[in-house]
């Protein structure tokens, strides 16, 4: 197969990007759940500027690099290897079966909490917390995937 240049940049801009947004999620995942916390802590942790930042750097960046690998870096990799892009679903059972992603399911679920960790948590120390709990979990299948684009993103431009 032939990616066109244009094919090729922007693949290799979405590997570049996954990358920076995968190593900030890590390391904004590593600085905000060093020490465990419960929710009544958390109330008195939101007080703390910096706690707080932390807890909105880990929404914003757990939301772009499940946006990024979801929305454009997977339809952009089906593309270039020739394969049916279609529904967001579609995609994903595809991915799931090429190895990209661990499970569709899971998948769904992390999209479903990246939504509520964007729309549903302000003022809600409850759902928050919980939400955070669970983010933190899926971190290492946001690592999967995007790992594996990036690897196979380098087989395909290398192969070209």
């Amino acid at each position: 197969m032939v990616l066109s240049d244009g094919e090729k940049a922007r693949l290799q801009t979405l590997q570049e990007t996954a990358k920076l947004e995968l190593l900030h999620l890590q390391q904004t995942n590593q600085r905000l759940f060093a020490q465990p916390w419960s929710q009544e802590v958390m109330v008195n942790k939101m007080l703390d500027i910096d706690f707080a930042e932390r807890v909105d750097a880990f929404v914003a960046r757990f939301g772009r690099l499940q946006d990024l690998l979801g929305d454009k870096y997977l339809p952009a990799w089906l593309r270039a290897v020739q394969e049916p892009v279609g529904t967001a679903l579609e995609n994903l059972d595809r991915a799931e079966k090429l190895g990209l992603v661990q499970s569709a399911d899971a998948w769904i679920s992390v999209r479903k909490l990246r939504n509520q960790l964007v729309h549903e948590y302000v003022g809600r120390m409850d759902i928050l917390h919980d939400a955070l709990f669970q983010a933190n979990d899926q971190v290492g299948l946001l690592a999967f995937t995007a790992n594996q684009l990036v690897e196979r993103t380098s087989r395909l431009v290398e192969s070209e």
